[in-house]
């Protein structure tokens, strides 16, 4: 009767092994098999539970079947606590994978990129065509008294390169960084600035970078067209620059500048008003800030480009006409 027993509980012993073998092939299979078909984007809503995930990831052929979702949850208790936000899956991930990267809380990021020498009108059209982010609400003053500025326009006052954000950050948040990197990278050069320049303040400086953003085709000529303009300066000769003619113009520029425009009065035409305009007109590098504040030493007066993305400097009248009869008019 006791052998009887002994054998009785021994097939009980090996169908038990069988069958958790089986489970746990089953389960590693169910956890291990390629789900992502593609590399794609899956958010999780705020409030969102593991008991609720297994039909979303069905909706989105991440899984089959909802067979083993209660026992993963029993076995695998780590891969439950699924947090919120936007998540990139990468093609081929398992579920397992896929559920470690939802319970990792590291989201997707976003990016956008503001290239030097854009206005503040550039950012905002990138922001609007922007994926995943919250628009801006604010007007430009609305923006200018959240970030407690005492400027009038935000143009110059952020500072342009890759921003990364994860799905529903607010354009504000991207707008707040970027001034603020900006102040600092101002504040910085500001102190370090050479003797004698004719600023009276970091924002003139951001004024003078934001012109020779404009101006410079090749980065080695930054501090020769930063001595050009710091010469007129000092001896009060107006600026003459194509650039704050273009953005004094507004919609109207359309590619062309005519003599009528050189000759009209706007607050930005530096043809018609003397020292700077009253505000950047465009988002400066820190390359440009530095040129701003470190000018070449020179005595030229006149630049132009000569066609390949260098410039010809002249220290006076005669040699610059030569220069623009030479690599503007071809003659």
């Amino acid at each position: 009767m006791m052998k009887k027993i002994g054998f009785v509980l021994l097939f009980l012993c090996v169908v038990v092994a069988v069958a958790l073998l089986w489970s746990k092939q089953q389960i590693d299979a169910y956890l291990g098999s390629p789900r992502a078909q593609e590399t794609q984007l899956f958010t999780l809503a705020d409030g969102s539970y593991f008991s609720h995930l297994a039909p979303q990831l069905i909706d989105q052929d991440l899984l089959d079947s909802q067979r083993w979702w209660k026992v993963v949850s029993k076995l695998r208790p780590e891969l439950t606590k699924i947090k919120s936000g936007t998540y990139e899956l990468p093609k081929g991930a398992s579920l397992e994978q896929i559920l470690v990267i939802l319970t990792s809380g590291h989201e997707y990021q976003f990016k956008l990129t503001f290239v030097e020498g854009s206005t503040y009108k550039d950012w905002q059209t990138i922001f609007t065509n922007a994926e995943h982010i919250q628009p801006l609400q604010q007007t430009e003053q609305e923006l200018l008294t959240a970030l407690k500025s005492s400027s009038t326009k935000l143009e110059g006052l952020l500072f342009p390169e890759t921003y990364h954000y994860t799905a529903d950050m607010s354009a504000f948040s991207i707008v707040k960084k970027a001034y603020l990197h900006q102040q600092r990278v101002l504040e910085k050069l500001w102190a370090e600035r050479d003797k004698n320049l004719p600023y009276k303040n970091p924002y003139e400086a951001l004024i003078m970078a934001s012109i020779i953003e404009k101006e410079s085709g090749l980065a080695n000529d930054r501090d020769k067209i930063s001595s050009v303009f710091v010469n007129r300066l000092k001896i009060g000769m107006r600026l003459q620059t194509d650039p704050t003619v273009i953005y004094g113009m507004g919609d109207r520029y359309n590619g062309r500048i005519r003599k009528k425009d050189l000759q009209e009065k706007t607050a930005y035409n530096t043809y018609t008003i003397n020292g700077l305009p009253p505000t950047p007109i465009a988002m400066p590098s820190e390359e440009a800030l530095y040129a701003a504040l470190h000018p070449a030493t020179t005595k030229y007066l006149y630049f132009v480009s000569k066609g390949d993305g260098t410039s010809y400097f002249s220290k006076n009248l005669r040699e610059h006409n030569n220069a623009v009869n030479k690599y503007i008019r071809g003659m």
